[in-house]
C-alpha cells in the first residue's frame, strides 16, 4: 500500500502480481544456470536477489522481466492487461550526449502517444530529483544521477513492474542509500520492484531476499532478517561464505514460495506493441546526438579532407591525358578513390551500434523493431557519404586527376562512389552489429581494410591471381568499383591508344576487367549492401537478448 511521505510520487498503473513456476534456465554446453525456481512477487513488494557470482542472479532477473524467457516452467503476470515492465541493466540505457530532458522526450516517444510525452517527462524528473538537472548533458551527470536518469526512461511508461539489474554497482554508499530509497518509494506506489545486487546494505532495505546457490537453485527466499539463521550465520555477509561451501547449502526447493493456480487474467509476459514513425524519430535522435558529438563531426569531415589531401600529395595532375597517359597510375588513382569511398562507408558504420548495444536491448523490448533503427541510421549516414563521395570527385575532376568525362560520365563514376560507400556502410554497421565493443571494432578495421587492397585486382590483376585469391576477390565489393571505374574512365582504350609503353601489356594483364558496363557491378553493390544489411537485422535479433 501507498505510504505517505515528501516526496513526489510517480503515477503508475496498478502493480502487477509476477509468478514464477518451476523456472529454469539451461545455456549451450548443457548447463543449467536456473534449476525449478518457483516463487512471487507481489505489488509494492521490494525484492533483492543475491547469490554467489554466477550462480543466476541476473538470469533469474531477466526471466521474471520477460526479457529472456525461461527454457522450463512459466512466469505470469496478474493485474493490469498490457501494464508494460520496466528494465534497468547494469549498464546505461540512456544516450550521453543530450542534456536530459531532450532524451527523456525521445526515449518517451518510443513509448507513449505524443500528447503524454511532455507531462510524463517532467514528471519523471520531478519524482527522481532531476528536473534542475533537465538541461545537462546526461554524460557530465555523476553516477548516481545517471542511474536514475536510466531509471526514468523505464518510468515513463508507467510500468507495472520494474527490474534492476546491479543498480548500485560503483556507487558510494551514500548515493546507494539515496538510489534504494527512491526504489523503496517506487515500491510503495504499488509496484513490484525486483533488483539484483552484491551489496549487503541494499538487502537490508527491502522486504524480501531471494538466495540462490550456483547453478540457480533457491535455496532461501523471505525477510532479509531471518536470512542469517537460515544459513546460521551472524549477518548477511555470512550468507555469501555459505554460499561458496556446496556441502552448506541447503535442498534445492527446500524454501521454495509457494504460487497459486493460473487464473484467466494472467497473461504471458511480453514487450508492448510498437508504435509508428520509428525511422524518423529515430533519425532525428540520431541527427541530435551528432551535432552534440564535435569529436565524431570532426573525423567524419576530417577523414574525406585527409584521403582527398593524400591524393593531391601522391598523383601528378594529367595521368588521364589522351596524348600522354600514365596507365600504372591510373591504375592505383581509380584503385584509391574505391577504396578511399569504401574507406569512409565503412568508418560511418563502424562504430554505430556496438557504443549502444544496452540501449537498442532495451528499446526493442519497449516495442522497437529492428529494421527502423537499421534505416534510421542509413537516413542519417548515407547523406553524408554522398556529400563527402561528391566532394571527394569534384576536386579531384577540378585539379586534373580524373578524365573530361562530361555530365553523364561523371554521373556513371559518382553512382559507381555512391553504392561502394552504401556497400561498405552496410558492412561496417553488419561488423558494429557482431562486436561488443569500441575496442572490438577497432581491431576489425585493419582486418576488413586488407583483403580491400589485396584482392580487388588493382595491386595484382585479377586474371593472374592465384585461384584461391581469385575466389576472394568475388567477394571484395572494392573489385567491382574498381572495374565499374575503370570502364565508365574508359581506360581500356586510353591503354590501348595513349601511345605509352606500358599500355598494351598491363591491358593484357587486366583481360577483361574493365569490358563489363556499369549496371553490371552496380548490381552486385547493389546486392552485397542489401545481404549486408539483412545480415545485420539478423545478428540483432540474436543479440537483442544480450
Amino acid at each position: 500500500m501507498p505510504v505517505a511521505n515528501d516526496h513526489p510520487q510517480v503515477t503508475v498503473r496498478p502493480g502487477l502480481s509476477i509468478t514464477a513456476s518451476g523456472i529454469g534456465q539451461v545455456v549451450r554446453g548443457g548447463r543449467r544456470t536456473l534449476d525449478k525456481v518457483s516463487l512471487v512477487v507481489a505489488p509494492g513488494e521490494l525484492v533483492a536477489i543475491i547469490g554467489a557470482s554466477g550462480a543466476g542472479k541476473t538470469t533469474l532477473l531477466d526471466a521474471l522481466s520477460g526479457v529472456r524467457p525461461p527454457a522450463e516452467g512459466e512466469v505470469r503476470r496478474d493485474g493490469a492487461a498490457g501494464a508494460p515492465v520496466g528494465y534497468v541493466p547494469q549498464d546505461d540505457i540512456i544516450h550521453q550526449q543530450l542534456p536530459l530532458a531532450r532524451t527523456l522526450r525521445y526515449a518517451a516517444r518510443l513509448r507513449l502517444p505524443a500528447a503524454e510525452v511532455d507531462r510524463q517527462v517532467a514528471e519523471v524528473l520531478d519524482v527522481l530529483g532531476l528536473a534542475a538537472r533537465a538541461d545537462t548533458r546526461v554524460a557530465s551527470l555523476s553516477g548516481g544521477e545517471r542511474k536514475r536518469a536510466s531509471i526514468a526512461v523505464e518510468l515513463l511508461a508507467r510500468p507495472g513492474a520494474l527490474f534492476l539489474d546491479e543498480p548500485t554497482s560503483g556507487l558510494d554508499p551514500a548515493a546507494a542509500a539515496d538510489l534504494l530509497a527512491l526504489l523503496r518509494r517506487i515500491a510503495d506506489g504499488g509496484v513490484p520492484v525486483v533488483l539484483t545486487t552484491h551489496n549487503p546494505a541494499d538487502v537490508g532495505r527491502c522486504d524480501t531476499v531471494v538466495v540462490l546457490a550456483p547453478g540457480g537453485r533457491l535455496v532461501f527466499a523471505g525477510p532479509p532478517a531471518d536470512a542469517p539463521a537460515h544459513f546460521k550465520t551472524e549477518d548477511l555477509i555470512g550468507v555469501y561464505a555459505v554460499l561458496a561451501d556446496a556441502s552448506a547449502w541447503p535442498g534445492a526447493g527446500e524454501n521454495e514460495r509457494s504460487f497459486p493456480s493460473p487464473v484467466s487474467e494472467n497473461e504471458r509476459l511480453s514487450s508492448p506493441p510498437a508504435r509508428r514513425g520509428q525511422t524518423l524519430l529515430l533519425a532525428r535522435r540520431n541527427v541530435d546526438i551528432l551535432r552534440s558529438n564535435r569529436l565524431t563531426l570532426a573525423i567524419l569531415a576530417g577523414s574525406p579532407l585527409m584521403i582527398l589531401a593524400m591524393f593531391l600529395m601522391l598523383f601528378e595532375a594529367g595521368s588521364f591525358d589522351e596524348t600522354s597517359p600514365d596507365p600504372g597510375t591510373t591504375v592505383m588513382i581509380l584503385f584509391w578513390i574505391a577504396f578511399g569511398v569504401f574507406f569512409f562507408g565503412l568508418t560511418y558504420g563502424l562504430l554505430q551500434i556496438c557504443t549502444e548495444l544496452p540501449i537498442l536491448r532495451r528499446e526493442v523490448f519497449a516495442g522497437l523493431r529492428l529494421g527502423p533503427y537499421l534505416a534510421a541510421k542509413v537516413v542519417l549516414l548515407l547523406p553524408l557519404l554522398a556529400v563527402a563521395d561528391l566532394v571527394l570527385l569534384a576536386v579531384l575532376r577540378l585539379l586534373d586527376r580524373l578524365p573530361a568525362l562530361g555530365a553523364a560520365g561523371f554521373a556513371e563514376v559518382y553512382l559507381t562512389a555512391l553504392l561502394a560507400s552504401a556497400c561498405a556502410l552496410a558492412l561496417g554497421l553488419l561488423c558494429s552489429a557482431s562486436v561488443s565493443d569500441v575496442a572490438q571494432a577497432s581491431l576489425l578495421l585493419p582486418m576488413l581494410c586488407f583483403p580491400q587492397v589485396l584482392f580487388v585486382g588493382a595491386i595484382l590483376p585479377v586474371p593472374v591471381m592465384a585461384p584461391v585469391g581469385r575466389a576472394i576477390s568475388y567477394a571484395m565489393s572494392n573489385r567491382w568499383a574498381f572495374e565499374a571505374l575503370g570502364h565508365s574512365t574508359n581506360v581500356p582504350e586510353l591503354w590501348r591508344n595513349g601511345g605509352s609503353p606500358l599500355g598494351p601489356p598491363l591491358l593484357a594483364a587486366y583481360g577483361d576487367s574493365f569490358d563489363r558496363p556499369e549496371w553490371h557491378n552496380w548490381l552486385i553493390l547493389a546486392g552485397m549492401t542489401v545481404l549486408f544489411l539483412v545480415a545485420t537485422v539478423l545478428v540483432l535479433r540474436r543479440r537483442r537478448r544480450g
